[in-house]
């Protein structure tokens, strides 16, 4: 049988790119990613690298809806919108997953399913409330909410050769109770992703030869799983740290033989226009 032949995505692909989300989607090409999948900054002022975590709730929200707007814009028809969002806080609780997806619908996107993210991580309790008293009793979370969505319609036409997930995964992953402990291995992030997670989603919600985007992409989870699948991808991060250990990770991550996935090129990106988180 003759070899496919594999045609590389239109578009700078294949990089991890320093720069602003919003100011590198707004140059990217339109309809030109199969899935997205990140974690915001929370805005709960957590020490992230060339980040600032501490807007105004409203201003925080208001600059990710210019964010979501100009990912909807390079998704292709079908693309998918994979968003990680944990529970704040117990006092002052603000569900913010619920305000994300309500602005993500009004932008048009279709959602899809919230799948949630058992992460084991109870260990020793310290913030019981009221302990043994239904006076002021708190819940700790022990999950977090994989919200997932489309761009036009439900289904992503892609070449049933390049599948590559299992009919035993598949029985798995779309049972919407996922147990994955988080990740141990920070690579300096205070809250990266375990790749587990990740490799779940690319395998469930994307085909070989797509192109898998993370525009506050940390250390490189997203890059490196994407590129060990057989997918092309993007990472995007203002961090020089954090992109320094993403190319080693990326370039670490080995494709699947038949699909020759370049290794990373580092991009500086323009200055950004705006502030924000990242």
């Amino acid at each position: 049988m003759a070899r496919r032949v594999r045609t590389p995505p239109s578009g700078p692909f294949d990089r991890v790119v320093q720069g602003d989300a919003l100011t590198v989607l707004e140059q990217l090409p339109g309809e030109s990613v199969h899935l997205a999948v990140t974690s915001p900054p929370y805005n709960v002022r957590i020490p992230y690298r060339g980040y600032s975590d501490d807007l105004a709730p409203e201003q925080y929200l208001e600059w990710l809806k210019e964010v979501w707007r100009a990912l909807h814009r390079v998704l292709v028809p079908g693309g998918r919108f994979v968003l990680n969002v944990a529970p704040t806080s117990i006092k002052d609780f603000r569900p913010i997953h619920h305000d994300l997806s309500r602005d993500l619908r009004a932008l048009g996107y279709i959602m899809r399913t919230e799948i949630i993210w058992y992460k084991q991580t109870m260990g020793r309790r310290t913030a019981w409330g009221s302990w043994k008293s239904p006076s002021n009793p708190h819940i700790v979370p022990s999950w977090e909410y994989v919200l997932v969505f489309s761009k036009g319609q439900w289904k992503l036409p892609g070449d049933p050769a390049a599948i590559d997930i299992t009919a035993r995964e598949f029985e798995r992953f779309s049972d919407g109770f996922w147990w994955i402990p988080p990740e141990r291995k920070r690579h300096g992030h205070p809250a990266p992703f375990p790749e587990e997670l990740i490799e779940r989603v690319v395998k469930f919600y994307s085909y070989r030869g797509n192109v898998v985007l993370d525009m506050f992409g940390g250390t490189g989870t997203v890059a490196a799983v994407a590129r060990r699948l057989g997918r092309h991808y993007l990472h995007v991060d203002s961090s020089t740290e954090y992109c320094a250990s993403a190319l080693e990770r990326v370039r670490a991550a080995s494709p699947p033989e038949g699909w020759p996935i370049p290794p990373p090129v580092l991009e500086i990106a323009s200055t950004p226009r705006r502030t924000g988180p990242s």
